[in-house]
């Protein structure tokens, strides 16, 4: 399980995310990773706002993955495989995951790889 402070809850931390990040997909799963800014010592912001934060990420796994048994099996699958790939992030990313068909029929291990190669194209590595 992640914890909540690195979750995406809100639909407008989805929408930033999505709209705003990189996307790259592979296989099963499509990914948008949002990366901090270039400038993270902005003198306009309060000096709160400039303690970093963690790698965050949200799950979108709609009902063409299958039913509520297969999707909760899919999100639960795709937050495990994450949470040991934010650490690999730099502080204050932004990771949605959106699992497509086909995620239904993977194993974890094809997902991790669909996962991983998702996650580089997306860097850009």
């Amino acid at each position: 399980m992640l914890p909540a402070a690195q979750r995406l809850r809100r639909r407008d931390e989805f929408t930033t995310a999505v709209r705003g990040g990189r996307r790259a997909g592979r296989g099963a799963v499509v990914v948008h990773l949002t990366l901090p800014s270039s400038h993270p010592h902005d003198p306009d912001q309060p000096a709160s706002a400039a303690a970093p934060q963690p790698a965050r990420a949200g799950f979108v796994v709609s009902k063409a993955v299958g039913g509520a048994v297969v999707r909760n099996q899919v999100k639960r699958r795709l937050r495990h495989l994450s949470r040991e790939r934010l650490a690999t992030l730099p502080a204050g990313s932004t990771l949605v995951v959106r699992a497509l068909p086909q995620a239904a029929d993977r194993s974890y291990q094809r997902l991790g790889v669909d996962l991983d190669k998702a996650i580089a194209a997306a860097r850009g590595v």
